[in-house]
C-alpha cells in the first residue's frame, strides 16, 4: 500500500485493519476522528508524519496478511456481524464491568478519587451506548438489510420514515464522537489503564475489563464510521439515480 500525508486514516484502516495498531501507537483516533488526513492527525497531535507513513508501509508491506478484509463484505453481512459480535459483547460485558468498578470505587476512592469518576462516565456509557445500538437494530441495520434485498432482487426503492439514510447516520455518528471522547476521558484518568502499585487483584482485573471493552468499541465504531456508513450511503446513492 503506498501512503502519502494527503490518505484519510479511517480509509486506510478500513482497507487493511493492521493498520490501526500503528495509528494507536502514535495516539491517533482512527474510528470517531477517522475522517481526518495522516497531515491533519499528525499536527493534532504533533507527530511527525513521515514517522507515521514509515510505520504503516513497514506494516502493511509484510507478506502475511490474516487480517479479515470487512471492506469486501456485503452490507447486510456486516450489519449482522456488528450486531451479533460487537451489540452482544457491550451488551455482556456492561453487567460484568459495573459491580467491579462501584466495587473497586467504593474500597480505594478515598486513595484514588479517579475511580469515582471513571465509574460515573463508565454508566453513562452503559445507558446511552445500550440506547444507541437499538436504535440501530430496530431503524439503521434494517433498512441497510432492506436496500441490499432491494438492490439484489431488482425491486423498487422505497423512501424511508426518516427521508435519507444521511439522517440516522450523521445521529450514530454524533453518538460515537461522544463515545469515543468519553472513553478517552477514562483512559485519561486510569493513566491509559495502568493499576496503580497498591491495586488488588479485582482493581487489575476491572482496568483489564476496561480497556478490552475499549479495544472493542473502537473496531466496532470503525466498522460502521468507515465502511458500514459510507458504503450504505453510496448504495442510497444508486437508488436515487435509478429511481
Amino acid at each position: 500500500m503506498k501512503i502519502d500525508s494527503s490518505h484519510i486514516v479511517g480509509e486506510i484502516v478500513a482497507q487493511d485493519y493492521r493498520t490501526a495498531a500503528v495509528f494507536h501507537s502514535f495516539g491517533i483516533d482512527f474510528c470517531c476522528k477517522g475522517g481526518h488526513s495522516i497531515a491533519d492527525a499528525c499536527q493534532r497531535k504533533n507527530v511527525a508524519p513521515q514517522a507515521v507513513i514509515e510505520a504503516l508501509e513497514k506494516e502493511t508491506q509484510q507478506t502475511e496478511n490474516n487480517a479479515t478484509d470487512y471492506n469486501s463484505w456485503p452490507l447486510d453481512l456486516l450489519a449482522d456481524y456488528i450486531e451479533k459480535k460487537h451489540h452482544r459483547y457491550v451488551d455482556s460485558r456492561i453487567p460484568e464491568i459495573m459491580p467491579f468498578l462501584n466495587k473497586v470505587a467504593t474500597v480505594h476512592g478515598s486513595r484514588h478519587p479517579e475511580l469515582v469518576e471513571v465509574a460515573e462516565l463508565f454508566e453513562q456509557t452503559a445507558g446511552e451506548l445500550t440506547v444507541h445500538m437499538k436504535k440501530e437494530e430496530f431503524v439503521l441495520f434494517p433498512f441497510i438489510r432492506k436496500m441490499v434485498a432491494q438492490k439484489t432482487s431488482g425491486e423498487p426503492f422505497s423512501t424511508p420514515s426518516f427521508g435519507t439514510i444521511q439522517n440516522p447516520v450523521a445521529m450514530m455518528k454524533h453518538d460515537h464522537n461522544i463515545e469515543g471522547e468519553r472513553f478517552q476521558k477514562i483512559a485519561d484518568l486510569t493513566n491509559n489503564f495502568t493499576p496503580p502499585a497498591d491495586a488488588c487483584k479485582t482493581y487489575m482485573v476491572t482496568f483489564a475489563m476496561l480497556k478490552e471493552f475499549e479495544n472493542d468499541l473502537h473496531m466496532h465504531i470503525h466498522l460502521e464510521n468507515n465502511i458500514l456508513f459510507p458504503k450504505a450511503i453510496e448504495m442510497e446513492s444508486t437508488f436515487n439515480v435509478l429511481h
